[in-house]
């Protein structure tokens, strides 16, 4: 890694632990009613918008991780558009964070330091696994949001809006993954990101 990815790889590190993220598109459900929820479905939407605010803190270190690594431009292409969307997904769930009277997981700095690492190795094995690993994440966060759309209040559309389309986002990332030349990942390996998965969702829904 030269000196430019470091700084690059450590300000992306800082502004997506600490600072607030930014949208160029809309916000899905802008523009709906906030519904009027009782107090603890207030903390349970916000501990699950929580948990997908985490998902998308891993999934930018995980990206800027593969994209150092990655020795194809078109590969660098794919993860650097999909980090981009993430990002978009941060300030969603961020905003829906704000306004459930939620907060970020304090465990974010390691939950971003950890995925980095984890991303980086991805990388190093070579773009058709790195690709792969971009497309079963994809696939396993897709499923993770299906569930949250299953467990998210009925009446609170705002956070449902954010949810549907972050899952589409994630499909449609998966699909060009697999399309670049993505590799299927054994099936231990898959096992072991749903391991980690299940730890860091049931971890950050509380803290």
């Amino acid at each position: 890694m030269n000196l430019d990815h470091l700084i690059l790889t450590l300000e992306n590190g800082l502004r997506t632990v600490f600072a607030d993220s930014a949208t160029v598109r809309e916000t899905p459900g802008k523009q709906l009613p906030e519904a009027a929820l009782s107090d603890a479905e207030k903390r349970h939407a916000a501990a699950l918008m929580r948990v997908n605010h985490v998902g998308e803190v891993c999934a930018q270190a995980l990206y800027q991780g593969q994209a150092i690594t990655a020795r194809n431009p078109e590969a660098r292409q794919v993860l650097a558009h999909a980090a981009r969307e993430e990002v978009e997904h941060l300030a969603w769930c961020e905003s829906r964070l704000q306004a459930l009277g939620g907060r970020k997981s304090l465990l974010n700095p390691l939950w971003y330091t950890g995925s980095l690492a984890i991303g980086v190795t991805a990388g190093v094995l070579g773009d058709k696994w790195n690709l792969g690993f971009l497309a079963e994440t994809e696939h396993q966060v897709e499923a993770h949001l299906d569930s949250h759309l299953g467990k998210l209040p009925e009446q609170d559309a705002k956070s449902r809006a954010v949810v549907e389309q972050m899952k589409s986002d994630e499909a449609r990332h998966a699909e060009t993954a697999a399309r670049y030349g993505a590799a299927a990942l054994p099936a231990p390996v898959t096992g072991a990101m749903q391991i980690m998965g299940k730890v860091m969702t049931s971890l950050a829904y509380w803290i």
